[in-house]
């Protein structure tokens, strides 16, 4: 017999801020996050210059030198949103988190990058310099979950997602099917992502970057006609899950259920996405609810602004939903958050469910034709009331993921 799933604690770090209600407000605002840096103009050769940096977020005093060895800053974000949604969970410090009962699952897309590239010099000078025991924890792809684990000293199951832009959406999902199936009572979920300049050149390379360096706060522009590419930001989001008897017992507060999941890939191209598979996961995602897509009241999409990613994703939508469904971007205000871009996006969507507005996406003007018939929310937040949510997440490999949450 399978467990309900809950989420008993939230926490993030975001280009709209720090902290949830922060992050909330930034909705509200309609403006997004986008900044010209300058620090890119040192680049021969790169076009864009635009990314969203987190706001708002501090480093304890107590995560000292002796803390933080193993860990770059992608690690202390995911780190300390991960204490943060515990003790919102009212769990931090309590012995569930130590006994074998709880696990970690998370994600990004990498490790973190300076210290990979401390390798590399290695390589290219031939001279060992600036490595300690650190440096390969720092740069391995698991350093965020192994880093949480660590520092709050769980025992029972880790599992990291290193899947590109899916890497939180499948932290949140695997972990939603280890309490599910009964294999831990509460996990650590989410994803992070530092930023990184040479981020920014792997898609500026492929020709997906905004170039409107001018005009930072009119991209990026989720399907609008006149969309020009993704920006990229950086962050963190951390759920805390838990076995819905086990929250009901102690009292604890529900943010909401996770009642679906779907996830397949794509097998044609590694990058060019794939409609109907994309699609599909999100059949599976409503199989796993046992929900029919007409309960779904708002969608959060992927939403990058790249014109082949917007297309796919918004057909496969309106083949899936055979109606004008309420959809909108986050990326719109953030930015491209990499790994971390599904944990944030559902925190939010969670949220959004909660109060009833749902934002719209921001600098869509003119919906581009060749995009799917869908319920594109523009302009202003809408109020909506819903029991059920979708957040939609896609990657390169070809990777595909899709949550439901369910109001309580």
């Amino acid at each position: 017999m399978t467990k309900r799933v809950v989420i008993t604690g939230m926490s993030l770090t975001s280009p709209l801020g720090s902290d949830i209600n922060t992050a909330f407000e930034g909705l509200e605002k309609l403006e997004n996050c986008i900044e010209y840096n300058k620090d890119l103009d040192q680049y021969e050769r790169l076009n864009t210059r635009l990314c969203a940096h987190v706001k708002g977020f501090e480093i304890p005093s107590n995560y000292n030198r002796k803390v933080t060895r193993t860990m770059g800053l992608l690690s202390i974000m995911a780190v300390r949103t991960a204490e943060l949604a515990l003790e919102d969970a009212g769990l931090l410090g309590d012995e569930i988190i130590t006994n074998g009962q709880t696990g970690v699952s998370y994600g990004s897309s990498s490790g973190s990058l300076d210290a990979i590239i401390d390798f590399y010099g290695m390589q290219v000078d031939k001279v060992v310099r600036g490595l300690n025991s650190g440096s390969y924890v720092k740069m391995m792809p698991q350093t965020a979950p192994v880093n949480i684990s660590l520092y709050l000293k769980t025992t029972g199951r880790l599992v990291p997602c290193s899947t590109a832009c899916t890497s939180g959406s499948m932290g949140i999902g695997y972990a939603y099917e280890t309490i599910k199936n009964g294999y831990e009572t509460v996990m650590i979920a989410g994803g992070g992502e530092e930023l990184h300049a040479t981020e920014i050149a792997i898609f500026d390379t492929l020709y997906a970057t905004s170039l409107k360096n001018d005009t930072p706060k009119l991209t990026p522009s989720p399907f609008d006609k006149n969309r020009d590419g993704l920006v990229l930001g950086e962050g963190a989001g951390t759920m805390i899950l838990e076995e819905y008897e086990h929250a009901k017992k102690r009292g604890a507060k529900i943010y909401a259920e996770i009642v679906g999941f779907g996830t397949n890939t794509d097998g044609t191209h590694i990058t060019n996405p794939n409609r109907k598979t994309m699609g599909k996961a999100l059949e599976l995602a409503l199989k796993d609810a046992n929900i029919s897509p007409d309960k779904i009241g708002y969608i959060n999409a992927h939403g990058t602004a790249t014109l082949q990613g917007d297309i796919a994703e918004t057909w496969a939508t309106e083949q899936v939903f055979k109606r004008q469904v309420p959809i909108s971007s986050t990326k719109s205000y953030t930015g491209h958050t990499l790994g971390a871009c599904g944990a944030i996006e559902g925190i939010l969507s969670v949220e959004m469910m909660n109060r009833g507005w749902f934002h719209p996406t921001l600098n869509l003007k003119d919906v581009d034709l060749e995009c799917g018939k869908l319920d594109y929310i523009k302009d202003s937040g809408r109020e909506i009331n819903t029991n059920y949510v979708m957040s939609n997440n896609f990657a390169f490999g070809g990777i595909n993921t899709s949550l439901i949450f369910k109001k309580l």
